[in-house]
């Protein structure tokens, strides 16, 4: 009785370690929504290669980075998508739960577009303007008030006579973290800079005032579902959204473009970085993952070929703008030989 109790527990024990060993036999990938659409076109390429498709969750790139630096095992993803760099208390987060050799893989270039109705005017945009219509601070003698600012001609004569209304993604989207970067803080008036400095001290907020927007509801916090902000945009001539080049791609046939510094958002102003508001794109490999997870290297593999990101790659159909030959060379390698970030 003793000895069939023993060999039992050790069946017991070895079912059960087959089963959490082939527990999770598929992909998952989690991270931004611009990323997304390139993802699941690549995803659907490896699971036609005998592989089960990729799982992807468009959670935004600050969600994917916490979940993604949630722990190693097949709990936790696999990989996370990022339309901006992963930031330094993501890496520490990583490395607190034990994942300390992450590939960081940069796929190609995107515009964030300023999109809205092709109902309406054409209209130009300086970074300051955008940045005095979605502030939650003005400056009105010589002190930081709320945003004064209720229609787009009160910014500049030349601008529409049009209510501000401009819908933004939620403070976890990389596409935000970038309108922040790109827009926000440098069309930031001198007179702002200033008081937020001054101020700084007393209000740990102010330390990074491009993350200010205003509350009154003309600037509209959205999810992470661009084409339910395409829709909006389409019904609401007055409105405008900003999200990937891609979308816009999709969308054009609906929307249009607002110039932003003059330029407009397109496959050769965004390689080269002339249209104001460009920025690359990442996913980011759990390195302990590989060889554990069926398809993690192929799916890496196949989404950095030339003929997936390439010029005349099947993801430049939908709006991926290529990375320039030494870029492209490094994140090659990187994919090949899943060179993981210095510290």
């Amino acid at each position: 009785m003793k000895k069939l109790t023993i060999i039992l527990a050790s069946f017991l024990v070895l079912t059960l370690s087959t089963v959490t060993s082939q527990a999770r036999d598929q992909i998952t990938i989690v991270g931004s929504s611009t990323v997304f659409p390139y993802a699941t076109v690549v995803a659907e390429r490896v699971g036609k290669k005998g592989f089960k498709t990729p799982i992807i969750e468009s959670t935004g790139t600050g969600g994917g980075a916490k979940l993604f630096c949630a722990g190693v095992g097949e709990a936790h993803p696999d990989i996370t998508n990022a339309s901006r760099a992963m930031k330094d208390k993501e890496k520490a987060l990583c490395a607190k739960n034990g994942i300390t050799d992450i590939v960081e893989i940069i796929i190609g270039n995107d515009g964030i577009t300023l999109a809205y109705s092709l109902d309406a005017e054409p209209v130009n945009f300086t970074k300051e303007q955008l940045y005095l219509a979605l502030a939650k601070h003005t400056v009105v003698d010589g002190k930081l008030v709320d945003n004064i600012y209720k229609n787009w001609n009160e910014i500049d004569p030349s601008l529409p006579n049009k209510p501000i209304k401009v819908m933004i993604p939620p403070g976890t989207s990389g596409t935000r973290d970038a309108w922040n970067s790109l827009v926000m803080k440098k069309g930031m008036t001198k007179e702002a800079k200033a008081l937020y400095k001054a101020g700084a001290s007393s209000n740990k907020k102010w330390a990074k005032p491009e993350k200010l927007y205003r509350e009154d509801g003309l600037a509209i916090e959205v999810g992470e579902n661009d084409s339910l902000i395409i829709q909006k945009l389409v019904e609401d001539k007055d409105m405008f959204g900003f999200f990937g080049f891609s979308y816009y791609l999709a969308a054009k046939d609906k929307l249009q473009a607002a110039s932003i510094e003059g330029g407009q958002p397109s496959l050769e102003s965004i390689q080269d970085y002339s249209y104001a508001v460009a920025r690359p794109l990442f996913f980011y490999v759990k390195k302990a993952h590989v060889g554990v997870i069926p398809g993690l290297h192929e799916f890496v593999k196949e989404f950095t070929k030339t003929g997936t990101i390439g010029k005349r790659g099947y993801l430049a159909d939908i709006g991926l703008v290529p990375l320039d030959k030494a870029m492209y060379r490094t994140t090659r390698d990187n994919a090949t030989n899943l060179v993981a970030m210095s510290e």
